[in-house]
This record gives structure tokens, sequence and C-alpha cells, in this order.
């Protein structure tokens, strides 16, 4: 059974939780769900054809600006959590980035928006993506 807020279009990533990433509760930290969100946003890129490490070659760094986490249901030690994370916009130099944990009996325990901006390194100031970015993440939105 498909849920109707079930993001679509997405790039998905598996993780086992780990004893070190839950808390006294038994539950995972609240502030693993950005960690695994991280890597996920990588993993997405790199499944597109831009490894994180082309865009610090070309020069290029995305520093998170905003985000904004939901919290649904626990995720536990041990437990396969399935993160989608789907590019939503671009816009400039801003990145914004949608997210859905979801638990292994299909149930949608976290979700997150989370936005980058592009930044020249050498300057700390924001900037365009270059053009083959720009153009597949178009591609990638479209879709």
């Amino acid at each position: 059974m498909k849920n109707e807020n079930q993001i679509v279009n997405s790039f998905q990533t598996v993780y086992r939780i780990s004893y070190s990433d839950t808390d006294q509760m038994g539950f995972m930290h609240h502030s693993n769900y950005l960690k695994y969100y991280e890597t996920a946003r990588w993993e997405l890129f790199r499944s597109i054809g831009i490894p994180y490490p082309e865009i610090e070659n070309e020069g290029i760094i995305l520093p998170v600006i905003n985000a904004s986490v939901k919290f649904i249901k626990p995720a536990y030690y041990d437990q396969e959590i399935m993160i989608n994370t789907r590019i939503k916009s671009f816009k400039g130099a801003r990145i914004v980035f949608e997210y859905q944990a979801i638990n292994e009996t299909k149930e949608i325990i976290n979700e997150a928006q989370i936005t980058v901006a592009c930044v020249k390194k050498s300057t700390g100031k924001a900037c365009f993506p270059a053009k083959r970015i720009l153009d597949t993440l178009k591609e990638l939105i479209d879709k």
C-alpha cells in the first residue's frame, strides 16, 4: 500500500541503526537523523554522476543553511531504516532536499527538509553551481 505522503522519484539509502547511534531510551538520538540525511544526500549526488569530491575540486562547498526535521516515531538499535532523498528544488545558489525515513514495517518515522547553499570555497560567497551540475539537477527535478 502506497502512503500518499511518500516522496516519489527519489534515491533510496538503507541504514542499520548502530548501538552508538542510540540514546539511554533506546531510540536513535535525534541528532543522528541529520548525519544520516547528509550521507544520503551525498549518495544521491554520487548516483547522478556528481560525487561530492568533484564539487569540492571545482572550488564549491555546499553548507547547510536551513534544516527542518519532523520526528514522528522513534528508530531503534539494529532496526533497518530506508532514507528516501529527493531534490525538491533549486534556485540560484540554493538546493532544497526532502527526506523521509521509513522503518521496516514501511511506516514513515521522520521527515525533513534541508537547504544547502552553493558557496565558493575561496571567498565564502554564494555562487551558482557549475553548468553540468545545474543541468543534471534540472533533469532530475523534471522527472
